[in-house]
């Protein structure tokens, strides 16, 4: 299979599409996104919108963030999601890599990711790719409920 990154740089009814596609796989409780959504998504400053599309299609995404911190430059990869299609096929792998391009290249010291134990393939390319778990707890604050 062959594979294309791309940072989206203009919002879509194509990537819309693909990302109705896509989201659900990655999570039951998202709204989908609609133009505007996407427009705000890819107009944030710091934010990267990577598509992965294998012969023309849109088969995977990720969102990297980059931020600056009183401790640096740091970068989140977040909602990475890969058609179930085209699960096992370097999709995943392709994005990811070209995410850590990106936030090297913007002078992030380091790149975080949290994936849940139950994703194991997920868990094993990242741990592949260099990532390393931390000693670490996530804590989340629900201060709105997604329209």
């Amino acid at each position: 299979m062959t594979v294309e990154i791309q940072a989206v740089r203009v919002a879509t009814d194509e990537v819309v599409r693909g990302l109705a596609r896509l989201i659900p796989q990655l999570s039951r409780s998202a709204p989908p996104l609609d133009l505007t959504a996407l427009v705000r998504l890819v107009e944030r400053e710091g934010n990267t919108l990577l598509i992965a599309r294998s012969e023309g299609e849109i088969v995977g995404a990720l969102t990297l963030v980059v931020f600056p911190i009183p401790t640096g430059t740091r970068a989140r990869i977040e909602d990475v999601v890969v058609d179930e299609s085209a699960r096992g096929r370097g999709v995943g792998a392709a994005l990811t890599r070209e995410a850590v391009t990106l936030a090297t290249a913007a002078g992030a010291r380091t790149v975080d990711l949290t994936s849940r134990p139950s994703r194991e393939a997920a868990n094993r390319l990242y741990e592949r790719l260099g990532f390393q778990p931390r000693d670490s707890r996530v804590y989340r604050l629900v201060v709105a409920e997604a329209p």
